[in-house]
């Protein structure tokens, strides 16, 4: 029982938190300031020393989870996207009147989904992890109740998400009427010696978990409620799900498809590789036509899933791919996250300023934001010495090592054309004329210490990546 309880240790860290600020929220005083934000700060700082406290240790809890190298390293890259949500959210949360105890709450209870899917060794609690992850994002992105796109978007994002959810429960129920287990490990014994019985039913199964997985990580067709959802939703909160959300989806599929599916590999690695390509493309090409600087980094977000889904398909075939997952979400959850943060540290009241043309002149409105903003988008299109370079070198030499040429080809081709819509925005904010706008606030200190933070681990990964490359690869050869 006392190794169980140890194994969750990072989760009951966020669960905590997340009752404490909603105790702090009901005890709240009307019009009385109180430092919720700081709350999650502890329980996520809780989390990522706990996960560095059983590295290595492989604690198995309650036979339905498991503290392993892989679903530790995904904490605490969940930790780190959950601190930097913290640390940008209170003048956010302020200034677009967003309920501050609901938002923090609900902000945690998704990122302790998100550590049980990245922890989870049974279908079951995977699909339940996903269930308190999805309901609180659902709630987060349509808190602006007071605005028909976030509304609209989240009553999109919600009845998608209730149909995948429906797909990927079917898909447990055919993976139990074969194995008649939904433990991670079994499944993958049973299916070894069972799939050539009943081929079909197998594919069936796991047709139907790739549905509910692509939803997740908004891969192509499963995505049309990305741009949607991300538009309307308060800004920060389309970070933190651009991120959180992938992360953790990510890595309960990896472990999914290595652990259970394994024996089907022939079967979905074809399916991976024409999801990788077409939501390349499709993210790349809809991208470019984008206006809306939140709608074009959810285009965006799509194009990286297809990044990584390339790196999911390479991990049949060499070590590259596998570490390269993990390091490529880890750069990209810091780096989208702070890119929304920017736009949204740029709005004011009255007006969103998160379209094309109020990028206009930006250096000279707000010069610090602008630079920021201009390493971040050079990371997110791969331009060297950044995170988004290194993560996308690794991911495309995992797939030319795999001999995936064409893939590859995709992917470097697709990458230099998203180079246009980042380039643009950076284009608009030093060579345009200025435009007269509102004025937006100054960040505060913890906003403008985490885009400090993020720029400089932006750097660091792409200077230095191989410490924590060679962390990534040695993670996940738990699961293979």
């Amino acid at each position: 029982m006392l190794s169980s309880i140890t194994a969750i240790v990072p989760i009951l860290c966020v669960t905590a938190a997340g009752i404490a600020a909603m105790l702090a929220e009901a005890f709240r005083e009307p019009g009385e300031r109180m430092p919720i934000a700081g709350l999650g700060l502890v329980g996520l700082t809780g989390a990522a020393v706990s996960a560095a406290l059983l590295w290595g240790r492989h604690l198995a809890g309650f036979g339905v989870v498991v503290a392993d190298t892989f679903g530790l390293f995904v904490v605490m890259t969940l930790a780190v996207i959950g601190a930097m949500t913290m640390l940008l959210s209170p003048r956010l949360v302020e200034r677009d009147d967003l309920p501050g105890g609901e938002y923090y709450a609900l902000t945690l209870f998704a990122l302790a989904g998100m550590m049980l899917m990245a922890m989870a060794t049974d279908l079951l609690v995977i699909f339940l992890a996903l269930e308190v992850m999805s309901l609180a994002v659902y709630v987060l992105s349509a808190l602006k109740r007071n605005s028909e796109a976030s509304v609209e978007g989240a009553f999109k994002y919600f009845i998608l998400g209730g149909f995948s959810s429906a797909f990927f429960l079917y898909g447990i129920a055919f993976v139990y009427g074969l194995t008649r287990t939904t433990d991670l490990e079994r499944v993958g014994q049973a299916l070894a010696s069972q799939s050539a019985e009943h081929p079909v039913l197998a594919l069936v199964a796991l047709g139907l978990l790739l549905v509910g997985f692509g939803f997740k990580v908004s891969a192509v067709p499963f995505h049309m409620w990305t741009p949607d959802a991300y538009e309307g939703a308060p800004t920060i909160v389309s970070g933190f799900m651009s991120t959180g959300v992938k992360a953790a989806a990510f890595a309960a599929l990896v472990r999914v498809m290595a652990t259970s599916f394994h024996p089907l590999q022939a079967a979905w690695y074809p399916v991976i590789w024409g999801l990788a390509a077409v939501t390349m493309v499709l993210g790349t090409v809809v991208g470019v036509a984008q206006q809306n600087l939140k709608r074009m980094l959810a285009y965006s977000s799509i194009a990286h899933a297809g990044y990584m889904l390339v790196g999911l398909a390479a991990t049949a075939a060499n070590d590259v791919g596998r570490g390269a997952i993990l390091f490529y979400l880890l750069a990209y959850g810091v780096t989208n996250l702070a890119a929304f943060a920017v736009i949204g540290l740029l709005a004011t009241r009255e007006r969103a300023n998160d379209d094309l043309s109020s990028m206009a002149g930006l250096s000279n409105r707000h010069p610090a934001l602008a630079a920021v903003f201009s390493v971040l988008l050079l990371s997110l299109g791969g331009i060297p010495p950044t995170a988004g370079f290194v993560g996308k070198w690794y991911i495309f030499s995992a797939a030319v090592r795999s001999g995936d040429y064409l893939l590859a080809i995709i992917g470097v081709l697709t990458s230099v054309v998203s180079i246009f819509f980042y380039l643009r925005v950076i284009v608009m904010m030093y060579m345009a004329d200025p435009v007269d706008l509102p004025r937006s606030p100054a960040p505060s200190r913890a906003a403008a210490f985490t885009l400090a933070a993020a720029v400089v681990v932006t750097f660091y990964l792409g200077i230095l990546p191989t410490p924590v490359l060679d962390l990534a690869a040695r993670s996940i050869e738990s699961l293979f």
